[in-house]
């Protein structure tokens, strides 16, 4: 059979179904060979093939909604609509996205990235279908691991309420990117592991067998009705008292059977659950072993630097080993955050909340006013859904927490939806916030050590990874240094390695001043105060958007001086837009964040 026609769910459904599992090898290995060479999330993606064949064979999808919680398990679907030939380019400059896109594909109905939003949003869906008397479906897959986070319940409810046609594929393998954790994760693990349903199929085939003449008969009976039988003997009483239909589990990787309930499921008019259990990395030896470190993977030669998260685990094993206040938290990215050996040394100081950001702001919250020192390890774009959290019960309370924000700035392949360029502004703005921007792993480990007796918010910024190492003096609150002296009258502030390593890179063809503004808020007013004359030049760089960022701070309290700003004054950051680069030296190059843009900068000051 030749499966390289297959492009469409229109093709998908001319296969007969015993024509699928060649099929569903065939997207695996494509899956494989992609991600290996460009990155990407590949245990989480091989765990879907039947899943999402299955799903287009039975549903007619764009007009019924399919909307992937995450995101970061749409490759099949990509690869089945329209999109494997351009499948080669995932998630690089001018190709797909690594995420659903609507500007992509008109079979992404929603553009998403982070978790736990896919139940809100087929409930918005299905609405909206019902306002204009249609009767598409809207179906939702999300991971057992985003069930940890509150939004999906708040959804739950809403569904049970509405009682619309919303269709809850819970594709559980028992993982988000870490082990899940939580009550939710142990319950479904009860009715994974249950072997009352098998028990009691097995028994009634055996009975039914030795009846003459009828035995055959009643068997191939039993088997047509075995989902019914399922809901019975598994019926879960959490999803039905909220009024959705539960049905499962089932094998997340035998098309036929998948086929069979969600042809069945499709023709409800209310609310259902379809619990399908998947092995996560299956196809792949090494991911299906390894799930979590085999999560998300780097593409070909992206793997220059040093880690920044490293740094981090090593001093909190250090600290916590001699401070039995310390906790280290994260949500669900233990291994991305560096947190992974301080679990196994400090097992009892470690704590993942699951993909629930805003439990876990407000839980440090709560072990600072207790006497602990939290340190909340956490991607920048996640820390966004923790805002609220962070201005209401830490700032206003003015705890000690603080928080580790790892992939802070661009972050390449990942696209739109994780980029980490927003931090810096909404930080800023709140009161008793202190934010640091470390340039490199020595000065990381200072302001993690000056954390240590620090007793208010602070926020300690920083990418991925790091190139270039310095001598650093000693932090003093609220006071930059000037690592760079030069014969001129222009000053380079630098917010960050990445703004730092640029302005080292122009020193070939400018002469400038260049300062490392390693506190971000509070500023440094007193040399802010003494470069602010008439003759001299300030340039601010940042990885993060020019709009309440460090630059705007920095001129706005250039204008608040007295008598006003005189020194000539520009920013360079990101614009006021959603960076879709994925690449990094290319989305800071288009920022201006390079050697080449801060020259030209620099001469048109002199």
């Amino acid at each position: 059979m030749d499966y390289g026609n297959i492009k469409t769910p229109q093709d998908l459904k001319r296969l007969n179904i015993s024509e699928l599992g060649g099929l569903c090898e065939r997207l695996r290995e494509r899956i494989i060979n992609v991600v290996e060479n460009n990155g990407g999330h590949l245990a989480s993606n091989l765990g879907t093939v039947e899943l999402t064949v299955a799903l287009h064979y039975v549903f007619d999808c764009p007009r019924d909604k399919f909307i992937f919680d995450v995101g970061h398990q749409a490759y099949t679907h990509k690869l089945l609509t329209d999109r494997a030939d351009k499948f080669d380019g995932l998630r690089r400059n001018g190709g797909i996205s690594g995420f659903p896109q609507p500007t992509e594909s008109e079979y992404d109905c929603f553009c998403a990235g982070h978790s736990s939003t896919s139940l809100s949003v087929a409930l918005g869906f299905a609405e909206a279908a019902k306002r204009r008397g249609e009767e598409n479906k809207s179906v939702a897959v999300i991971g057992d691991g985003a069930l940890t986070g509150g939004m999906a319940y708040e959804a739950l409810n809403a569904i049970g309420s509405e009682q619309l046609p919303v269709i809850i594929v819970l594709n559980d393998n028992n993982m988000s990117i870490s082990k899940n954790v939580g009550a939710m994760s142990k319950y479904l693990t009860r009715l994974r592991v249950s072997k009352k349903y098998a028990r009691m199929k097995a028994e009634i085939k055996r009975a039914v067998s030795i009846i003459p003449l009828f035995g055959d008969g009643a068997i191939h009976l039993m088997e047509k009705g075995k989902k019914l039988l399922k809901r019975v003997v598994l019926s879960n009483k959490m999803f039905e008292a909220m009024g959705i239909s539960y049905y499962g589990p089932f094998d997340g990787h035998n098309t036929r059977e998948l086929i069979d309930v969600f042809s069945q499921v499709k023709k409800k008019s209310g609310p259902a659950i379809v619990h399908v259990i998947t092995d996560k990395g299956r196809g792949l030896k090494s991911a299906a072993i390894d799930p979590e470190h085999s999560h998300g993977i780097s593409s070909v030669g992206s793997n220059a630097g040093k880690d920044f998260s490293k740094v981090l685990g090593d001093f909190l094993i250090e600290a916590a080993s001699k401070d039995n206040r310390i906790t280290a938290v994260t949500a669900a990215m233990g291994i991305g955050t560096g947190l992974e050996n301080f679990a196994a040394v400090h097992p009892d100081k470690f704590k993942d909340v699951g993909i629930a950001e805003e439990h876990a702001v407000t839980y440090c919250a709560a072990l600072a006013a207790a006497g602990l020192k939290p340190y909340f390890a956490v991607y920048s774009t996640f820390l966004q859904r923790g805002f609220d959290q962070l201005l209401h019960d830490v700032c206003i309370g003015n705890y000690p927490v603080t928080l580790c924000i790892d992939r802070a700035g661009v972050v390449g392949a990942d696209g739109m939806t994780h980029q980490g360029v927003f931090d810096l502004s909404y930080l800023s703005l709140m009161p008793n916030m202190t934010v640091m921007c470390p340039t490199d792993g020595a000065e990381l480990r200072a302001a993690l050590e000056f954390s240590l007796t620090f007793d208010a918010p602070l926020a300690i910024r920083y990418p991925k990874s790091y190139v270039s190492e310095r001598t650093h003096s000693l932090i003093e609150y609220g006071k930059w240094e000037l690592l760079h002296q030069a014969k001129s009258n222009v000053y380079v502030l630098c917010a960050g390695g990445r703004a730092l390593d640029a302005a080292y890179s122009a020193l070939n063809k400018v002469k400038i001043n260049i300062v490392n503004a390693r506190f971000v808020k509070p500023l440094d007013e007193r040399f802010l105060r003494d470069i602010n004359k008439s003759g001299n030049a300030i340039v601010t760089v940042e990885d993060n958007i020019e709009r309440g960022g460090f630059g705007s701070n920095v001129l706005a309290f250039l204008n608040s001086c007295d008598g006003g700003k005189k020194a000539d004054c520009a920013i360079i950051a990101h614009g006021d837009r959603f960076i879709d680069d994925r690449d990094i030296a290319s989305s800071l190059a288009s920022s201006g964040i390079c050697e080449e843009i801060l020259i030209k900068t620099v001469k048109s000051l002199e």
